[in-house]
């Protein structure tokens, strides 16, 4: 086994003891050089940005050149381009003008509206790594941006380079889903951090995952950012480490005090203008900055875009299964089967993942994950619940992650 493990240049198991800030120093002296990216207008921050009508003009005028095939392959380029800036590059990408002002105002003014409502109800929305209660989130605007006004939405998500720089890092069939964060005048910003899927799990839980599988969580998902405002760097845009998705151990290495300090005296933070678009690998090291203006509500639409492989091939009602097997369940333990058999049974038929979760009814408030269906069941077990109160229970749960209430 040992011999197995030393031929491997990067280790199984990952774990607090392989988070150097040397290597991630390392990382960052990396120079991103204009060359390698011929569609960008320039680097700025160690990033490259792109004129996004620009790019889009041109690929239309390929188009009306040399038809579909030719446009089809000036496409790939670019989307080759993004790939490489997002994986091996800084991994990020700034698109200047990827959405019309007029379209973005149109939204904003809806999201100012639901904001308002929360707060008359007296709902906090919580953060996942900001202090809760000091920004204003809007969880699941994509949904609620759809009912409350489709026209608004139709015109903001048939932005082509949205389109464009997800199917480049996805593929086709991703799935976008959406939080408004706004950082009110003299709100803070969030501490460091990597993204969902390994980003919003404890440390304890992600040195449990192969190292393979904190290769793959970072191609799983894209994270995006579109500016609603102008974003001076006094109003608080996003501080970005470029070049750090590279650190293998990042998913461990951000929560340990001495990434923390190096983020605050490394990190860049590149101004956006309202339409802006950021997109990035969600393993980037970045914390949305502090608004330390008085009259500027720093308002961002953050995108999600999933892969369309991050689900199972069959549909199974996780709740009738485990109200099926919870008397025997019951039983076993009562008769002393041991607690690591009964936990795999378990997990083979409830719901072991949060997510997707309702967030404004499962928050990450003192938490960055609400409890599972398997946690509840565990509980359950535990604690000698009757099955009606389990069934009881996991409906109670079930609602909670049902959009509509």
């Amino acid at each position: 086994m040992s011999d197995t493990a030393d031929r491997h240049r990067t280790p199984i198991w990952l774990s607090e003891v392989d988070c150097r800030v040397d290597d991630l120093r390392a990382l960052l002296a990396t120079e991103t050089l204009l060359t390698d990216y011929p569609h960008a207008v320039e680097v700025s921050h160690n990033v490259p940005v792109y004129d996004a009508p620009r790019l889009l003009k041109a690929i239309a005028a390929v188009a009306s050149r040399g038809g579909e095939t030719v446009r089809d392959r000036a496409l790939r380029m670019l989307q080759a381009e993004f790939v490489g800036a997002l994986s091996d590059g800084p991994g990020i990408v700034v698109l200047a003008g990827a959405f019309e002002a007029e379209v973005v105002d149109r939204a904003s003014a809806v999201f100012d509206e639901m904001i308002s409502e929360q707060r008359a109800t007296g709902a906090e929305a919580g953060d996942h790594f900001a202090t809760p209660g000091s920004n204003d989130r809007v969880w699941n605007a994509l949904e609620k941006l759809a009912v409350t006004a489709p026209d608004v939405f139709v015109d903001y998500y048939a932005n082509d380079m949205l389109a464009v720089v997800s199917a480049a890092w996805l593929g086709p069939g991703y799935q976008v889903t959406s939080q408004v964060n706004v950082v009110n005048p003299g709100g803070t910003g969030q501490t460091v951090h990597r993204d969902y899927h390994l980003g919003f799990l404890e440390n304890e839980a992600v040195a449990k995952y192969p190292a393979h599988v904190h290769r793959l969580s970072q191609v799983l998902t894209l994270q995006g950012a579109v500016a609603h405002c102008d974003m001076p760097v006094e109003s608080g845009p996003t501080r970005y480490l470029p070049h750090s998705q590279k650190l293998m151990s990042g998913y461990l290495a951000w929560r340990l005090p001495q990434f923390r300090d190096f983020f605050e005296t490394a990190a860049v933070q590149p101004p956006l203008a309202k339409g802006d678009a950021v997109f990035f690998n969600p393993a980037l090291l970045h914390a949305a900055g502090s608004n330390q203006t008085t009259d500027i509500r720093r308002m961002a639409n953050l995108l999600q875009v999933s892969s369309a492989f991050g689900r199972a091939m069959e549909t199974v009602d996780r709740v009738r299964v485990t109200t099926a097997i919870f008397p025997v369940l019951r039983q076993r333990r009562a008769t002393a089967m041991k607690e690591t058999s009964l936990r795999n049974a378990l997990t083979s038929a409830a719901e072991a993942y949060a997510f997707p979760a309702n967030l404004d009814l499962d928050q990450p408030v003192g938490g960055l994950a609400p409890q599972t269906q398997a946690d509840l069941a565990w509980q359950a077990l535990r604690e000698d619940w009757t099955s009606p109160q389990l069934e009881e229970r996991l409906r109670v749960h079930a609602a909670r992650h049902q959009t509509q209430q």
